[in-house]
């Protein structure tokens, strides 16, 4: 996998989504990442970061509760969420980016 900076920096929008495999709210957050992958195809990035795995990441980004949702585009983060979000709500974000 590339590297978290390298990723954040591509021209094309990226959602990161912070999780733990213990965290229900997290599993349901699975399938609606997967909704969401597959309406925007190639015009946004969905990543997944096991803050378990992953924890300076999440200490550098601050991650205080899962799931937190992020995107990014240019390096820069331009949104940020806790808690479970439809792939409606999502996507209307991602479309700023474009």
């Amino acid at each position: 996998m590339e590297k978290f900076d390298e990723l954040i920096k591509s021209e094309t929008p990226v959602i990161v989504d912070f999780f733990a495999t213990w965290c229900g709210p997290c599993q349901m957050m699975h399938p609606i990442l997967e909704e969401l992958a597959g309406k925007v195809g190639d015009k946004a990035r969905v990543i997944k970061i096991d803050i378990d795995k992953n924890r300076r990441l999440a200490a550098v980004y601050n991650v205080r509760s899962v799931p937190t949702l992020m995107i990014f585009k240019d390096g820069d983060l331009k949104w940020r969420v806790s808690g479970v979000q439809q792939a409606n709500v999502l996507e209307s974000e991602l479309e700023k980016y474009y």
